[in-house]
């Protein structure tokens, strides 16, 4: 049951109308002169970062790093035998969805129903949602989609019987015209997220399944992100242990009617260990599905992955590259040890790592030079705290280059971000729907 084509002619349309939105002071940082214009035609234009008229603060993303790490994680996956549906909640962009697919991706991941609905706006064929799915106005409109499109796949989680009870309720009133696909989702241990805590829990949950006829059990899933003390000894003993449940449940039968079987784990941090285990997944009644759901590898970043990448364990398979760069402008420099930038909260994530300063783009004559002795201390709304050591050279005017953490939070702060070749060029605009 795949759709032939990951997205449909519609959803293209979409993709290339997002050319045709015009610019205009909804969108930080673009050049006021450009007010007017469609975004195609300022991405035709091919205007400098720093001198073709934008405001700081403005976020870039590298263009050549967003290559280099959908190809990686493309050959990564095909390396070892996994289907790839990527967290679309990183950057909730149609175009970089649209390039994940082309890329081979199986679909795209979504974890709330509105994230669901801008994939279905931009004819996302195949969507698979790692939240169990109880809202009766998104299975509503769910049964509605699943109606008007019989090549739609969609998969979500079940963690429990009375979401169950809830799912089928909603869909019966809704008049479901085919079955909603469900994977019984194995919670990663005591005191972790989602999920049901034992084995004897999850087959509960499968018998809640089997019992609806709005519902089809098609495999088993999970989050090893959130195994308590994650260590690799703990993440794949979890891992394991979701292998032998899908064992199991094919063995008594439980995926009758399912045409494959869906095994799903993998965020961005442990995905090596989900390529080794899920080879041992054993030959079941069905084709199997290994489908590996890591987001964050689109971006990636400067801090929080750049420590957690499996590619630091494997490095013999590749290195990602941070893409993030926002730069900002000194706006104040009080004393010798003190500065303040023109970006803050509203521009920058923060919730696990502080930007990291890392050049300096003189306001004077727009030399470059590495950010020695500047380093971030913290951040306001509107302002970045800078702390200068001795013999920094730093004044107002300058553009800072910083690093951010972690990309779902530097995403979901813009909503037009410009694509930077490495010479300062700008060759497209990214549109996120957050």
């Amino acid at each position: 049951m795949v759709a032939d084509h990951p997205v449909t002619p519609a959803g293209l349309a979409e993709l290339a109308g997002l050319a045709d939105e015009r610019v205009d002071h909804r969108f930080k940082a673009l050049p006021p002169d450009a007010d007017g214009l469609t975004v195609g035609a300022l991405a035709a234009e091919r205007r400098n970062l720093f001198t073709g008229g934008f405001t700081t603060p403005v976020l870039a993303l590298s263009a050549e790093s967003v290559e280099h790490n959908l190809a990686l994680l493309e050959t990564y996956a095909e390396r070892h035998g996994l289907a790839f549906a990527p967290h679309g909640k990183t950057s909730m962009s149609p175009q970089l969805f649209a390039d994940q697919l082309k890329r081979g991706a199986w679909g795209i991941t979504a974890a709330v129903p509105h994230q669901a609905r801008v994939y279905r706006a931009y004819g996302i064929q195949r969507i698979f949602l790692a939240n169990e799915l109880v809202d009766p106005v998104a299975l509503r409109w769910l049964a509605g989609e699943l109606a008007a499109d019989p090549e739609f796949r969609f998969v979500c989680y079940v963690d429990s019987v009375r979401g169950v009870e809830l799912m089928d309720e909603a869909l019966r009133a809704a008049g479901t015209s085919r079955p909603v696909d469900v994977v019984v989702e194995l919670g990663a241990g005591e005191g972790a997220r989602t999920g049901a805590r034992t084995e004897a829990d999850c087959a509960a949950v499968a018998d809640a399944v089997a019992s609806t006829g709005t519902l089809r059990l098609v495999g088993v899933a999970g989050y090893e992100g959130e195994v308590p003390d994650a260590s690799p000894e703990r993440v794949r003993e979890w891992l394991r242990r979701l292998v032998a449940l899908a064992a199991d449940f094919d063995k008594a039968g439980r995926f009758a009617g399912a045409d494959a079987v869906l095994v799903s784990a993998g965020g961005s941090a442990w995905f090596d260990a989900v390529a080794e285990v899920f080879t041992e997944i054993p030959e079941l009644s069905v084709p199997v599905v290994k489908l590996l759901r890591s987001g964050a590898y689109v971006s990636h970043d400067d801090g929080h992955y750049r420590r957690l990448t499996p590619f630091n364990r494997v490095s013999e398979e590749g290195t990602l590259q941070p893409a993030f760069r926002l730069w900002a402008q000194v706006v104040s420099r009080p004393s010798a040890e003190q500065a303040f930038l023109n970006a803050g909260k509203r521009d920058a994530a923060y919730d696990l790592d502080l930007p990291e300063a890392q050049v300096i783009r003189s306001g004077r004559d727009g030399s470059v030079r590495a950010a020695t002795g500047v380093t971030v201390t913290g951040l306001s709304d509107q302002h970045t705290w800078v702390r200068t050591e001795a013999g920094a050279e730093l004044e107002v005017g300058d553009w800072v280059g910083m690093g951010l953490s972690h990309p779902c939070t530097s995403f979901d702060k813009w909503q037009l971000i410009p694509l930077v070749e490495a010479d300062g060029t700008v060759t497209d605009y990214i549109r996120t729907f957050f």
